[in-house]
């Protein structure tokens, strides 16, 4: 909710008019430890609320969490757009690089979130995820610093990379720069 509210300069509110119920988590983006929060009708919520005590959910103290929730609402505009752009910039150094293994559609990079086609049969997309993780002697020899790069093998041809406030504009050139060595040895 809150990375489309931010990419379409919204207020969440104009999305979420559309929802029956909504659940906003408040970590990641957000940068919370932990929590969320759940939006609906008055029997939704006193149903959810029943389930959960059925359940056994519950905290105590949660006030330093939500601190932390409320804080990271605060800053949410400002934080996100970073992370849009972070994404958005590691989109069009793929699309740079020009490698035969790997495309992106810029036009579909709205948010944090990037998915990168693979053409061809190898790597997969596990396999890609695999070497962008491991860091190598050979690695190390030729950029002298270990970067180990965290994707998701999304489907048969594409992996998913996601942006949050941990991960800096500084990380986003290194993820690029990593790509760009996996691709090289992949195609040796």
């Amino acid at each position: 909710l809150m990375n489309a509210a931010v990419a379409q300069n919204v207020q969440p509110a104009q999305i979420a008019q559309h929802c029956d119920s909504l659940s906003l988590c408040f970590s990641k983006g957000l940068g919370a430890p932990a929590g969320a929060v759940l939006a609906g009708r008055r029997e939704f919520i006193a149903e959810a609320w029943r389930l959960r005590k059925l359940l056994g959910g519950g905290m105590r103290q949660a006030g330093v969490l939500a601190a932390a929730a409320r804080l990271g609402l605060e800053q949410a505009e400002a934080t996100l757009r970073t992370d849009h752009h972070n994404a958005r910039r590691f989109a069009e150094g793929i699309q740079e690089l020009d490698l035969p293994l790997f495309s992106v559609n810029l036009a579909a990079v709205e948010t944090n979130i990037v998915m990168v086609s693979i053409t061809g049969a190898w790597p997969s997309p596990a396999e890609l995820c695999q070497h962008l993780q491991a860091v190598s002697e050979e690695e190390l020899a030729e950029s002298s610093q270990a970067v180990s790069v965290l994707m998701f093998p999304w489907s048969a041809h594409t992996v998913r990379a996601v942006w949050h406030r941990d991960v800096s504009t500084h990380d986003t050139e290194l993820a690029k720069n990593k790509l760009e060595f996996v691709a090289r040895k992949c195609q040796e």
